[in-house]
């Protein structure tokens, strides 16, 4: 989903096809906010705050990884809660509202209707935290075997 159907050029080289536009998505029940460059103009676009402000209304659950925290903190939806970020950003988050209780030293942090990922390789956490809540603990089981991720670093 984008903006406007058609591909999507990402900043690694990485080329994506969105099939809907914001205007003619489904109905979500999850809706995972994705960090990285491309989303520091959403901290200051009214539109797309906007957007994400409406997402509040009618997704059940809004998740993040790494910095599209900060798309939520400058949406107002992070006002008061726990939340975390990639640690280069984690400062900024706190500017962004002085009312987020933020968190540096966590994965990510599960606050009932919205879950917030710290850096990219937690978005792989947060993601069977999310199988584990929406499909249960053996399925999120069976993808962590499937994917053989194994979160003890090597070094």
């Amino acid at each position: 989903m984008a903006i406007e159907v058609g591909l999507i050029h990402c900043a690694k080289g990485l080329t994506v096809l969105a099939t809907h536009s914001y205007g003619d998505v489904p109905a979500l029940d999850v809706l995972i906010y994705p960090g990285g460059q491309g989303t520091r103009s959403h901290l200051s676009d009214p539109e797309q705050l906007a957007w994400v402000r409406r997402q509040r209304e009618s997704v059940p659950l809004l998740t993040s990884v790494c910095t599209g925290s900060l798309v939520f903190a400058a949406a107002g939806l992070l006002a008061h809660r726990p939340a975390t970020t990639h640690w280069a950003s984690l400062e900024h988050l706190g500017r962004l509202d002085s009312t987020i209780n933020v968190l540096d030293d966590v994965r990510f942090v599960d606050d009932g209707d919205v879950i917030t990922a710290a850096g990219v390789s937690a978005g792989i956490d947060v993601a069977l935290h999310l199988v584990d809540r929406l499909a249960g603990t053996s399925r999120a089981r069976e993808v962590r075997r499937g994917i053989q991720y194994d979160p003890a670093p090597p070094v």
